[in-house]
C-alpha cells in the first residue's frame, strides 16, 4: 500500500526533507564548532566529570564508546557515554554534548518527571515499534479493522515516547547551558557556539516527533478514522 499510496508520499516527502536537513544540520553544526578550541581546554570527559561531581553523583561513571554523535546517557547502568570527538575533544561542541549528557544524568538524580516518564514508557514503545507496521499492515491487506486499530495504538505509543523526549531533551540542554555558564566552563562568547550546537542537535528530535505523529494521522486517515475510509 505505502509504495504506491500518492496520499502517503505527498504527506512523507516533507518530512523526509525535514529529518535529512536536521540531521544535516547538527552535523554540520557539530564538525564547525569542533573546530573551536574552548577556553578552559577541558575535554569534554573532564567536564562530565566534573559536572558529576560537583552534583554529589559519584555513582555515574563517564566512559567512551565508539562511533560518531553516539553519546548517550544509560539510566540503567548509569553511565554517560560519550563518542570520541567529545571524550577527548576539548572544543565547543564536545562540552556542549558531554554537558547535555550530564544533564540526564542530574534529571534521572532528582526524578525530573518527563525523564521517568520516558524510561518507563520504553518498553512499551519498543514493542509499538517493532510490531505496529507488522499488524497494520496484515490489518490492512486482510482488511481487517480490529487488527489496523490494534496496530494504530501500537503505533500510537511510539508517538507518545517522541513526545515526551522533547521535554526531556529541551531541559538536558537548558541544564547545559546553564552549567556551563554558572560553573565558569565557558565564557558567554562561547556560551553561544555551545547554544547553537544543543540547538542543533534538538531538531532531530523535533523531526523524529513529526515524523511520528505524521506517520499516525496517515494511518488514522487510511482507517476512516480521520475522514471516509479509502478503500
Amino acid at each position: 500500500m505505502l509504495g504506491i499510496d500518492p496520499l502517503y508520499w505527498m504527506m512523507m516527502i516533507p518530512v523526509f526533507i525535514l529529518s535529512m536537513a536536521a540531521s544535516f544540520k547538527v552535523k554540520s553544526t557539530f564538525n564547525k564548532y569542533a573546530k573551536v578550541s574552548s577556553r578552559s581546554g577541558k575535554t569534554g570527559a573532564q567536564v562530565a566529570g566534573e559536572i558529576l561531581s560537583r552534583n554529589g553523583l559519584s555513582n555515574v561513571s563517564v566512559t567512551e564508546t565508539t562511533g560518531f554523535l553516539t553519546d548517550h546517557y544509560d539510566p540503567i547502568k548509569r553511565v554517560v557515554r560519550l563518542s570520541p570527538d567529545v571524550f577527548n575533544g576539548n572544543s565547543i561542541s564536545a562540552l556542549g554534548v558531554a554537558a547535555h549528557e550530564t544533564g540526564h544524568a542530574i534529571q534521572h538524580a532528582k526524578s525530573y518527571g518527563p525523564l521517568m516518564l520516558r524510561n518507563t514508557f520504553v518498553p512499551v514503545a519498543s514493542i509499538g515499534s517493532g510490531l505496529s507496521w507488522i499488524v497494520m499492515m496484515a490489518g490492512f491487506m486482510l482488511n481487517m479493522m480490529n487488527l489496523i486499530t490494534l496496530g494504530i495504538i501500537l503505533f500510537s505509543a511510539v508517538v507518545f515516547f517522541q513526545l515526551i523526549t522533547l521535554p526531556v531533551e529541551f531541559n538536558a540542554s537548558g541544564r547545559a547551558k546553564e552549567i556551563l555558564s554558572s560553573y565558569g566552563i565557558v565564557s558567554q562568547a562561547e556560551l553561544a557556539g555551545v547554544q547553537k550546537v544543543l540547538s542543533a542537535a534538538a531538531l532531530t528530535y523535533v523531526a523524529a516527533a513529526v515524523s511520528s505523529i505524521v506517520t499516525l494521522i496517515y494511518f488514522l486517515l487510511r482507517a476512516g478514522f480521520l475522514g471516509r475510509r479509502d478503500d
